[in-house]
């Protein structure tokens, strides 16, 4: 919506006299995405537990554009910043518990890690390519997330997603139309939990795996740079790595963007980019692996907001 100062103030007043969470306006979220750049949001929103998020877009209606937020990867957050509501689920739906037969209760803002450790701890196999993807479930169901040959649709059952306007429903997994990164999940829903289920396995074999899995990361990848995971996803029976390599691509630059030197997959902000230098370093590679490749790649890095 566009607004007056008078009226935007107004507004504000109305919507932050119905939630218990957190709103801010104009909020920066540079610092809670992983590439460190982008500009602020219109209005970013902290439940406080589920009736506030439900309350809240109730209030708020389905007119404006709403938009969950993670752990940030996986994501640029264009220079403009993001119009209408960030919702980003904290401490609240963080929770994981084990349930029967297996199954784990996930809060949405759970992070892969705490999910693996727990079903490790409980002695449930199955969800250990978990520890290997950076973000949370809300965004492991959005995107289908998958690493080391598994991915969310071999484990999930069904999950709990408030939709804009504020209705609360459930999807079961066969629902959801699963395909390589991608779900067919509403634009604006927010994923709040989710079931996964595993098998009955050996705590310390479970744990050697997870181990096993840190450490290719950490050999593969440049985990201690400003980065977004995986920029392309994988074409048919091929890698996107090895197809901007092939390019040429690798170290390529544009401004403060890098392709990184470690892994032809990832780009990095070396210090000083902007989300444009990023997304226009990433459209370069695309453009050089089209000419030279004869192969689309597809954008597996989410990118939102304003120009």
């Amino acid at each position: 919506m566009q607004f007056g100062e008078e009226e935007e103030r107004t507004y504000a007043d109305a919507l932050t006299a119905t939630v218990r969470g957190k709103l801010t306006r104009h909020a920066p979220l540079d610092k809670l995405v992983w590439f460190k750049t982008g500009g602020p949001a219109d209005w970013l929103f902290e439940p406080a537990d589920l009736d506030d998020l439900i309350a809240f877009l109730e209030a708020l209606g389905e007119s404006e554009p709403v938009m969950a937020l993670g752990l940030g990867s996986n994501l640029i957050v264009r220079d403009g910043g993001v119009p209408g509501v960030v919702v980003r689920l904290g401490k609240p739906f963080a929770a994981v518990e084990v349930k029967r037969d297996f199954t784990l209760e996930c809060g949405g803002g759970a992070s892969g890690i705490l999910v693996a450790s727990t079903a490790r701890d409980a002695g449930i196999a199955g969800l250990e390519f978990l520890r290997g993807i950076p973000g949370t479930v809300g965004g492991f169901v959005r995107m289908n997330g998958g690493a080391y040959g598994r991915e969310v649709a071999d484990i999930l059952v069904d999950c709990e997603v408030v939709l804009p306007g504020g209705q609360c429903v459930t999807i079961p997994r066969s629902d959801l139309g699963f395909t390589y990164r991608h779900s067919r999940l509403p634009e604006g829903a927010i994923v709040v939990s989710a079931r996964l289920r595993g098998r009955q396995g050996d705590p310390k074999a479970i744990g050697a795996e997870m181990d096993r899995i840190a450490a290719a990361r950490e050999e593969s990848q440049p985990l201690r740079s400003k980065t977004g995971g995986s920029t392309f996803k994988n074409p048919p029976g091929d890698k996107a790595w090895r197809l901007v390599e092939a390019a040429g691509c690798r170290g390529l630059t544009v401004g403060g963007a890098q392709v990184s030197e470690k892994h032809a997959n990832f780009l990095i902000n070396t210090g000083e980019a902007t989300s444009a230098d990023i997304e226009y370093l990433g459209e370069e590679v695309r453009r050089r692996v089209s000419e030279s490749q004869g192969v689309t790649l597809e954008w597996e890095i989410k990118r939102v907001g304003r120009w």
